[in-house]
């Protein structure tokens, strides 16, 4: 994992005492998806990575739920159009439930995140401000607005208003952007103008009054220490929020910027665009974590350097990646390989056995889905030898292949064996094809493998000068109700002798 080195070796260049502190911070405004993943897990591998060189690190994870709810996602009721305004931890959940919004999207996430092995510590916004722990960076942004407004005009090239402050305040629930008059430090309270042009005074002392987010993010910098953080790469553009937060961290709180680790972004198979909690053109993590284990999940945002955009192929992609970390597992391992393994698998048990995954998605269907029968079926094919030495592996990748099958996997692949057959349905040609083949695998040796049933498949083809539509579309209707199927040759080697030949000769 070159990027992985290039970045601790700078880091430890950079603070090369002490520990490391690593941030990564998310608005729970919505259901966190696998475009979160790309900040999270940097953090992790970095966290990760500084360890295993013997170094004290830390991975703090900063929930802005003090931040305003701006957009109703799709995902929630339209009448929630009622709370914009108000902090994130004052609306109610979604569904109900006496937990906030904040809340019921966060804890989903941390039931992934725990999933996925991460280790860091979790620090909820709105607990800082309300406890009065951030009195001290609100009372230094106060008395240094002219620094801070200097700051963002000369970095972003944007103008600001006259009155601009950097602090939004309480009124009603609802977050406002107010006039700021003044500041009582003894009092631990500011005075503003509210919409009327009336003075009103409030504590920042309880949580009500709250930093503008490109003032709230060096801030807790300053105040947390944090000595690396990855970001958006939208972030990262030249007078941007990072740009701008490293001048204030500097000139106002007398801190030092983390080391910057931009991040590009990961979309869908086929689209343009980065995925949008508000939009929920979405995969939730939660789902991700159901589907994929979590050394895959872990292997898919991590191989390739974070400036790198990632494309998720829910389909095929799924397949092709836990094929790939098979193979990895599989080959003789450079040092890359085993450092890869060993941060994508944090030590944990592996969940990816050497079965191909088509294979596993196939027999596992043809036992109706019954991991015992699935490994019985396995153990009669060329990777019988794997069952014996992986079945545990097998067992729990199992368990993700059937949420696969459920969530994300293409039709042409899904298949159930037909309770039963309507021979009403076939021709004379087809019927006496089936026949044919039943009669040649009545005489198969016990132990016929798929090659075997190939064969016998062809020499029936050829013998009758059929085309492969006259073959193979009445074969997969009758055994699984469509035109197409998994290998035939392969397929009817899995299946119960006894059972096959009845349903060849449409008899069940």
């Amino acid at each position: 994992m070159q990027w992985l080195n290039k970045v601790v070796d700078e880091i430890a260049a950079k603070h090369p005492d002490g520990e490391v502190v690593i941030e990564s911070g998310v608005s729970p405004s919505g259901t966190y998806h696998v475009g979160t993943l790309r900040e999270v897990l940097t953090c992790d591998a970095v966290l990760l990575e500084l360890k295993r060189r013997g170094r004290q690190a830390r991975h703090v994870h900063y929930v802005d739920d003090l931040d305003v709810f701006r957009k109703v996602p799709n995902n929630v009721p339209p009448e929630f159009d009622k709370h914009l305004g108000k902090p994130l931890c004052d609306v109610p959940a979604p569904d109900g439930s006496s937990q906030s919004y904040a809340d019921y999207f966060l804890n989903d996430f941390l039931t992934a995140a725990k999933k996925l092995h991460m280790d860091m510590d979790v620090i909820r916004s709105h607990e800082k401000y309300r406890a009065g722990n951030m009195t001290d960076v609100v009372e230094i942004a106060l008395e240094n607005v002219a620094k801070i407004r200097e700051a963002i005009e000369e970095i972003s090239g944007r103008q600001l208003e006259k009155d601009w402050a950097p602090i939004q305040v309480m009124e009603g629930g609802y977050l406002k952007n107010r006039r700021f008059v003044s500041i009582d430090k003894a009092a631990k309270a500011v005075t503003y103008l509210d919409a009327e042009d009336k003075e009103q005074a409030t504590s920042y002392a309880k949580g009500e009054v709250k930093l503008n987010w490109r003032v709230d993010w060096p801030a807790r910098w300053w105040q947390l220490g944090i000595q690396v953080e990855p970001f958006g790469r939208d972030h990262a553009t030249k007078g941007g929020s990072y740009d701008t937060g490293a001048e204030i961290v500097k000139e106002v709180f007398g801190g030092q910027a983390p080391y910057p680790v931009p991040y590009n972004f990961i979309n869908l198979a086929g689209e343009t665009k980065k995925m949008s909690k508000s939009t929920g053109e979405i995969i939730a993590i939660s789902d991700f974590t159901k589907v994929m284990p979590a050394e895959v999940v872990r292997y898919f945002t991590l191989r390739y350097a974070p400036e790198k955009l990632l494309f998720f192929d829910p389909e095929e992609g799924v397949v092709k990646l836990i094929d790939d970390y098979a193979a990895l597992l599989a080959r003789q391992r450079s040092d890359d390989d085993q450092q890869t393994i060993d941060i994508c698998s944090v030590g944990t048990d592996t969940t990816v056995s050497s079965v191909p995954f088509s294979h596993l998605v196939a027999s596992y269907q043809a036992a109706l889905k019954d991991p015992t029968k699935t490994l019985e079926i396995i153990s009669r094919t060329e990777h019988g030898g794997t069952v014996g030495k992986q079945q545990e592996i097998i067992k729990k990748e199992l368990a993700f292949i059937g949420e696969w099958l459920k969530k994300w996997a293409p039709e042409e692949v899904k298949f159930e064996l037909a309770e039963k057959v309507d021979a009403g349905r076939f021709t004379d040609e087809q019927k006496a094809f089936l026949a044919r083949l039943a009669d040649k695998i009545a005489g198969a040796p016990a132990d016929a493998d798929g090659e075997w049933f190939h064969k016998a498949i062809y020499e029936l083809k050829e013998a009758g000068n059929l085309m492969p539509e006259q073959v193979f579309a009445p074969l997969y209707q009758a055994l699984i109700g469509k035109n197409s199927g998994p290998r035939a040759g392969w397929f009817l080697s899995i299946l119960p002798r006894d059972w096959l030949l009845k349903r060849l000769r449409l008899e069940v």
